[in-house]
């Protein structure tokens, strides 16, 4: 598959999983299980230029969404804890953290 695709389909499915999740108390854990496993074996098959480029981006999307699995499942619940190890910076505050301009608003 060429990389791009790879990258859009990370992508879709870390921005999928934060929508899903978002201020959720009822979410298919067998589903979520899967989801969250198969996002981090992407990350780790994407290439450290590609993870130097978009790691900012990752950090957002997956840090709101490791914000509301904070709330609904705790911290240190494994599967927060798996969204957790792909964000390299700053964790959010709330689920809510929208304050980044996209690239085609600036």
């Amino acid at each position: 598959m060429h990389l791009f695709a790879q990258i859009y389909e990370f992508a879709a499915s870390a921005g999928a999983l934060e929508g899903y999740v978002y201020r959720r108390e009822d979410a298919d854990m067998k589903a979520l299980t899967s989801w969250i496993a198969n996002l981090k074996t992407a990350y780790g098959l994407l290439p450290q230029e590609v993870l130097h480029e978009v790691q900012g981006s990752i950090d957002q999307t997956l840090g709101r969404a490791w914000k509301s699995l904070d709330l609904s499942l705790g911290q240190d619940n494994d599967l927060a804890q798996t969204v957790k190890s792909m964000i390299k910076g700053r964790l959010p505050e709330t689920p809510d953290e929208f304050q980044k301009k996209k690239w085609y608003e600036e």
